[in-house]
């Protein structure tokens, strides 16, 4: 049995970055998006700091329409303009953090993941060059922030909850981290990172 490479050895940036390559391509799913669903891109933007890889999340503001108030990546829906789900989400990154699409080399699609409100969300991981320069929309997100690679990666990190919601029992995963709750849809696709790069 091979024995399993040290948590330090496998969240080192350039063995994260390579593995993720291996992993994943641009190439978008050829699934077709329900009618009723709308298309979304998130960014997953894992900043590449010199020790650690740490991944860039946003508190959206309250008065929002849609996840008010949550922790999500940076992202929103897909336009008739752009070129493709990665071009979404770095132009939404763009408007929403001020993170410059220059210093945002994409590496890959993680199938879409279709939430309760009716999006049906293509999440895309991205190098992003450290230190990240943060300018905030105020108007969308209230504050940007990172939370390390290797705690997000770890399942013992992971709490599975289920509630109530409208007479039908949802799963859904949480990962407290500093005093922030990231659940729901955010952590729903951190949890398909794992599984697809570790689990």
């Amino acid at each position: 049995m091979k024995a399993e490479a040290p948590a330090e050895w496998r969240f080192a940036p350039a063995t994260v970055f390579a593995h993720v390559r291996a992993r994943l391509t641009l190439t978008p799913s050829a699934r077709e998006v329900p009618a009723l669903l709308r298309p979304a891109a998130v960014l997953i933007g894992l900043a590449a700091y010199p020790g650690e890889v740490r991944v860039i999340l946003t508190q959206r503001t309250v008065g929002l329409r849609d996840h008010s108030g949550q922790i999500a990546f940076p992202g929103g829906k897909i336009d008739a303009r752009d070129r493709s789900p990665a071009a979404a989400a770095m132009r939404e990154a763009r408007e929403e953090i001020g993170l410059d699409p220059r210093h945002v080399e994409p590496l890959g699609y993680l199938d879409p993941y279709v939430t309760g409100t009716g999006f049906c969300i293509v999440p895309v991981v991205a190098k992003v060059a450290a230190p990240v320069v943060i300018e905030i929309n105020p108007e969308e997100v209230d504050e940007a922030f990172e939370v390390p690679f290797a705690f997000l990666m770890d399942s013992a990190n992971h709490a599975l909850h289920h509630k109530e919601i409208e007479g039908k029992i949802r799963r859904f995963h949480a990962m407290p981290y500093d005093g922030r709750n990231i659940w729901g849809v955010t952590a729903g696709i951190l949890r398909n990172l794992y599984e697809r790069l570790y689990g």
